[in-house]
């Protein structure tokens, strides 16, 4: 563990370094942010992330951070949950995006464990805290085996809430100012529609002929691309941990996510611009820098009955497990 910054608020935010033979991270205790990922062979770091706390408590609050207790968004900044209506806050437009404010992607997580390549690290969020009910606490730990990194996330509550948790990354594999060129496969068969509000319109569409089928591998390119900001269906439920997603860089650096989650939101990173915010990169990340890829559940499922529950109670742990496996264009 090293210094990394001092937030605002005063208090320290630390780095903790992961490495082995082959991959080596930087995980950050403010969002539990995966601030960088290096593989052994390779100058730049496969993730979008940031030299400074001031980035990450600004414009690149998301890059690479742990997102709860309910990540993308909740129409109207509210909800009815275990029979009582609870507000939120509106943080765009009339909408909630990212748990508003209360968000643990701004949270001073606590390290409960590390070692050599694994660290554990904890937040506690406090009934009402948002407009979310229950006293809530929330578990992420980050490990290196071989070619793989883990994400492994607990969440539990004392009382009914709503949790829908996803790790937040920007992807580019090239190191290149944009995803230009990157080949993307997505396995599932069903796609949310959203509305203007970029809200799910409740439609579960079919990808047979639909401009974002990526079922086989897919080079894609700003512009030639549809805009993309959708949740892709992966199951009906959490199920055990599935191959979901694989990425291949224009170089042939590949990776591949498995996940625990039904649903994974990809957003092609179209408005991005962190301006003179100092980036792993040493260059303003702009439009389609990266690919975030999101492993969760399918978003604004309160209003949506026939979209998986998103409801924690008492009792009923909440896990998910996401895979980053990583293969070197030399070992293709």
């Amino acid at each position: 563990m090293t210094p990394f910054g001092i937030r605002t608020d005063g208090r320290a935010v630390h780095a903790v370094t992961l490495s082995n033979t082959t991959l080596r991270a930087t995980v950050l205790t403010h969002g539990a942010v995966l601030q960088s990922l290096y593989l052994s062979g390779q100058a730049h770091s496969l993730t979008l992330g940031a030299t400074d706390i001031a980035a990450y408590e600004g414009d690149m609050t998301y890059f690479g951070s742990v997102i709860a207790p309910v990540v993308n968004r909740i129409k109207d900044a509210s909800a009815q949950i275990a029979g009582r209506a609870h507000r939120f806050q509106a943080n765009e437009g009339p909408n909630t995006l990212h748990s508003g404010a209360a968000g643990t992607q701004n949270a001073l997580w606590s390290v409960q464990d590390h070692g050599e390549t694994h660290v554990t690290l904890t937040v506690t969020l406090p009934d009402g805290e948002g407009g979310f009910p229950g006293n809530r606490r929330i578990t992420a730990t980050y490990a290196l085996s071989g070619d793989t990194l883990s994400l492994d996330i607990t969440a539990t509550t004392d009382a009914p809430t709503l949790m829908n948790i996803a790790h937040h990354g920007y992807w580019n594999l090239d190191g290149s100012e944009t995803w230009a060129g990157h080949t993307l496969t997505v396995h599932a068969d069903r796609i949310l529609p959203n509305d203007d509000r970029n809200l799910p319109t409740g439609v579960v569409q079919s990808l047979d002929g639909h401009p974002h089928d990526m079922r086989h591998p897919r080079r894609i390119t700003p512009g030639a691309l549809p805009p993309l900001d959708h949740n892709f269906c992966l199951a009906d439920a959490r199920r055990e941990l599935t191959p979901a997603l694989c990425l291949t860089g224009a170089t042939g650096l590949t990776m591949e996510i498995a996940t625990t989650g039904p649903g994974l939101q990809i957003f092609d990173a179209a408005p991005i611009n962190t301006g003179s915010l100092a980036t792993l990169h040493n260059r303003t990340y702009r439009a389609h820098c990266g690919l975030a890829i999101e492993p969760q559940s399918w978003p604004d499922a309160p209003h949506h009955a026939h979209f998986p529950n998103i409801v924690l109670r008492p009792g009923e742990p909440w896990h998910q497990t996401t895979t980053f496996h990583f293969t070197p264009a030399s070992s293709l």
